[in-house]
């Protein structure tokens, strides 16, 4: 094993971010080469990913990659095994580069396909060899966790602090702030469908023979009581579908009503949970 310097020591932790005795290490068993150095050091860190592998990932973020510019959009689920990881620079961009790639890419639908392709942020580097660095450097497990990507223009939101929530809203026209006020609408008012054509139609159904019943059991006339179940239905798709949702800004207005003003169109939208399958 040959003898470094300690300012080639000190140079190669600037350049790898990892401790100074695994440089250290790392540096003599290279020879004093620094790019031997780094791949020895990926080994050793893939040892130890590989030990930690079953270890608990119940933190996280949500990567993403929108515009109302771009012709593909995504979001991507990066889980870890700490709060205080997720605030980290490193692991944003990483989270938000698996979403662009992702956007970019086609054909991809697994996580192993995903951090093959190469990294947005660093050119030359695979996403698989950008998660790998950053794990020797912060010691956690990061696992990818789902992913969705949308052909077309998208806007969208991220909630972080308490329960963490992505919201992607495939639109039509209007302008990221439209499109990014309803995605934190979605975030807030959890609504279960874009429209009642979406919802279970085995539960509309069930909620009408409810209100029907209800209405015969208050007295009401049989010639009536289907227009009274009609209009109790239009609070019923109100509280649950987003378009008919009073708009959380603007409650004097639905959803579909404020994005109309906007001149957008909303197609579809996924709203996730950390952590939900």
């Amino acid at each position: 094993m040959s003898t470094v310097s300690a300012s080639a020591v000190k140079a190669f932790r600037a350049r790898t971010g990892l401790p100074l005795m695994d440089c250290k290490k790392a540096l003599q068993a290279a020879g004093g080469d620094e790019d031997k150095a780094i791949e020895l050091l990926r080994k050793e860190g893939q040892k130890l990913a590989d030990k930690r592998a079953d270890r608990e990932t119940a933190f996280g973020r949500f990567g993403q990659c929108l515009g109302l510019d771009r012709t593909a959009c995504a979001m991507v689920e990066l889980l870890c095994e700490s709060a205080p990881v997720t605030q980290n620079d490193e692991f944003i961009q990483l989270a938000n580069d698996l979403a662009t790639a992702l956007a970019n890419s086609q054909g991809v639908s697994t996580a192993d396909e995903l951090l093959d392709l190469d990294s947005p942020s660093m050119p030359g580097t695979t996403l698989r060899t950008q998660k790998e660095d950053l794990f020797n450097r912060i010691r956690e497990v990061f696992n990818v966790g789902r992913m969705i990507r949308v052909a077309g223009s998208c806007g969208g939101y991220t909630h972080n602090a308490g329960t963490v929530a992505g919201v992607l809203l495939h639109v039509e026209g209007g302008t990221d702030e439209a499109a990014k006020d309803i995605s934190m609408h979605i975030a807030a008012m959890k609504p279960a469908a874009l429209s009642a054509d979406d919802l279970d139609q085995d539960m509309i159904d069930k909620e009408r023979q409810i209100l029907r019943a209800a209405a015969l059991a208050e007295g009401k006339p049989e010639n009536i009581v289907d227009k009274m179940v009609d209009g109790r239905m239009r609070s019923f798709f109100a509280e649950r579908t987003l378009l008919q949702q009073p708009f959380v800004k603007d409650d004097k207005q639905t959803v579909e009503q404020y994005a109309k003003s906007a001149a957008m169109v909303v197609k579809s939208y996924h709203h996730w949970i950390l952590g939900e399958k």
